[in-house]
């Protein structure tokens, strides 16, 4: 695979980005090879600058549910355009966006647009505290929520493949209020319940964790959540970031019948945009200013032209509600490929249109077995695939998404690389 004007752009982004890049995933350090730099994507297939035209298992890390470059999508964000990027003002797709997430997702009565999953999880920390009147929170090992200063403690996703467990630059007296709780393990959150009793404004959680890989709720435990928090007077937060609208239209909390006190939603909630969205019961929400004394506010919230394409991809969801049954069957196809031709030399988990390979033999139900993984193993297995014109993610500890667009052509070449590379 020729990769010769990627690493040109990769020494020339180096001198004026920090390693290169704006995200650190992007940087493909962790699996120790230059990062392809992009050009175009449609359907299942993205391009880089050097003419590369590879199937994308990334899906812009979950957003391209319909593939990229959907044309529903793209005439929608043409015509908002045409009115203008951004008014610092109401507009009706915004009326239009929360009413559709009312209807849609099991736990929000009332919501705030906001511009990122980031800005959402950091806005839903500040309502809870409000309206609890407390200050502790409880998060997962492993459970990555953004990169904001309270939850930057023992987060996942590209902080686990950088080494950087726990941010510097993270105020010591900031983070003791963040309490770390060991995912699947229900000991670990009663202990917490019961040395700060009183104290704990809410627990977050990814319903199904996917920033240490993907790892899956054990039976009960999100009902487990959902009754001690209750008993003891916090909010449950479901960080729906990565989930919403992906496992089900009503993301986990519909999949797994479970309604947390407030939701963050982001990337399938803008199409493909920056969007970020953050809701729950109306007597939470109406602590949001200008309603009540918790301060928001964003100059690009609700931005017509991100609303515009989510909109447009939610709608598409609500009308064609069998997309979740074909996508489910697509990333079954690959995770039956992986098992019969690994040997049991990896272990995979699943869910919907969520994967990982992890290169243990171990289960992975948690952070500790998910880092028991061999990441040299996965970058070979990473080059290889790429070698190969296949494209996931340059991290043992991110998903592998599936889109509507997979072909079966694609999935079936893919198959095949997987199968080969196996021997």
């Amino acid at each position: 695979m020729n990769d010769k004007l990627s690493a040109e752009l990769y020494e020339r982004a180096k001198k004026h980005l920090p390693g290169g890049v704006n995200s650190p995933v992007r940087s493909f350090r962790s699996v120790g090879c230059t990062p392809r730099f992009i050009a175009k994507a449609k359907g299942d297939r993205i391009t880089d600058v050097d003419g590369n035209e590879m199937i994308d298992y990334v899906c812009s890390w979950g957003p391209g549910i319909l593939g990229s470059a959907d044309i529903r999508v793209l005439e929608a964000v043409k015509t908002a355009c045409d009115d203008g990027l951004t008014y610092g003002a109401p507009t009706k797709r915004e009326i239009e966006m929360a009413e559709l997430l009312a209807e849609l997702v099991p736990s929000i009565e009332i919501s705030r647009l906001v511009s990122s999953g980031t800005e959402a999880v950091m806005s839903a920390i500040r309502v809870a505290r409000g309206y609890t009147k407390r200050d502790k929170i409880i998060k997962f090992q492993g459970c990555y929520h953004g990169h904001s200063d309270g939850l930057l403690v023992k987060a996942g996703s590209a902080a686990l493949t950088t080494s950087v467990l726990d941010s510097a630059g993270v105020p010591a007296d900031y983070s003791k209020h963040t309490l770390v709780a060991d995912y699947n393990n229900e000991e670990s959150v009663e202990k917490l319940f019961k040395e700060y009793a009183g104290e704990i404004a809410a627990v977050i959680v990814e319903p199904v964790a996917a920033n240490m890989g993907v790892v899956l709720p054990k039976d009960g435990f999100l009902q487990f959540l959902r009754d001690i928090t209750t008993k003891n007077g916090a909010l449950l937060i479901f960080d729906e970031v990565i989930t919403g609208f992906r496992l089900a239209l009503g993301g986990a909390q519909e999949y797994f019948g479970i309604t947390p006190d407030m939701t963050t939603l982001g990337k399938i909630i803008g199409g493909g945009m920056p969007v970020g969205a953050y809701g729950g019961r109306e007597d939470i929400m109406r602590c949001v200013s200008p309603d009540g004394p918790v301060y928001q506010a964003g100059t690009l919230s609700g931005n017509p032209i991100a609303t515009a394409a989510g909109l447009a991809t939610l709608n598409i969801l609500k009308e064609d509600r069998d997309i979740y049954k074909r996508l489910e069957k697509k990333t079954e196809v690959l995770d039956e490929a992986i098992k019969s031709a690994s040997g049991g030399r990896v272990h995979t988990n699943r869910v919907g249109s969520l994967m990982s390979v992890f290169f243990t033999k171990e289960a992975v139900t948690n952070f500790e077995s998910a880092t028991s993984s061999d990441t040299e193993e996965y970058a070979k297995y990473f080059k290889y695939l790429l070698e190969r014109d296949i494209y996931v993610a340059p991290s043992q500890f991110e998903a592998m998404f599936v889109s509507n667009a997979h072909s079966d052509e694609d999935l079936n070449k893919t198959c095949d690389v997987i199968k080969s590379y196996f021997g």
